[in-house]
């Protein structure tokens, strides 16, 4: 939203008061929600999210009895959108017009919010620590917070959250998930963004560019990779929208 220079104001006198409040109180993040209403309150997102946990869940028993690797197996999951849901922040800042993608508000969320678990998060990862399989989180949540993001998910009754497994931003996702890799094999990822799942994946802004790279990525896609739906944020989010050219019938 653009601010009214003091020479617009001049030279436009006869310009009424009301005028200027409409555009003042002009709300851009407003446009947030419909995708939140979707990700937060839709019984479709909640199928989406058990479908996917129970999907996962058949093909970990597949791939951990297919498992052949000197090294132990492991799972690497997201936290944000993936095992937890954040979306009352979300909804908290557009009700205050800001923009949440400016994420200075979410380091305050992780010290003393409280996020909900993602329907089918804790029966999957219960059901992978039954099996004896470690489990590591790699969020891009604030490193400096880490404490306060292992109390959250004690709290959740998460398994396997300790210091040495719940891998916050520090270095990329994919150097995290490599220092994974020296000693596990990863039988799976699981995430709301791609790049929970490849560096490549990483601050390409272009959809068209990603939406290739999934093409030729597609053999991960429900083997190893599970992506999670999230309708509140993403790259996508400034991309410009397709339309029909044909005139709409008054």
């Amino acid at each position: 939203m653009g601010k009214i220079t003091a020479s617009i104001l001049v030279a436009l006198p006869l310009l009424s008061s009301v005028t200027f409040a409409a555009e003042d109180t002009t709300c851009a993040p407003k446009e947030y929600t419909m995708a939140l209403r979707y990700q937060q309150q839709s019984a479709e997102v909640m199928a989406l999210q058990l479908q996917a946990y129970q999907f996962a869940t058949q093909r970990f028993i597949q791939l951990l009895a297919n498992h052949d690797s000197d090294k132990k197996p492991a799972v690497v999951l997201d936290l944000d959108e993936t095992v937890i849901d954040n979306t009352p922040l979300l909804v908290r800042d557009v009700n205050n017009c800001h923009d949440y993608t400016s994420w200075d508000t979410w380091s305050d969320w992780e010290q003393k919010g409280e996020p909900t678990l993602i329907p089918g998060a804790k029966d999957f990862i219960d059901f992978v620590t039954q099996q004896g399989v470690k489990i590591y989180y790699i969020s891009d949540r604030f490193q400096e917070n880490k404490a306060d993001t292992i109390e959250t998910l004690k709290k959740l009754n998460i398994a396997q959250v300790s210091s040495d497994n719940v891998l916050l931003y520090t270095e990329s996702k994919e150097t995290r998930r490599n220092v994974v890799r020296k000693e596990h094999d990863i039988l799976m990822l699981i995430g709301d963004s791609l790049h929970d799942f490849a560096a490549e994946f990483k601050n390409k802004e272009s959809t068209e560019y990603q939406r290739g790279l999934v093409a030729k990525e597609a053999k991960h896609f429900g083997n190893d990779w599970i992506v999670m739906p999230n309708a509140s944020y993403g790259s996508w989010s400034k991309s410009a929208l397709k339309t029909w050219d044909e005139k709409a019938v008054k």
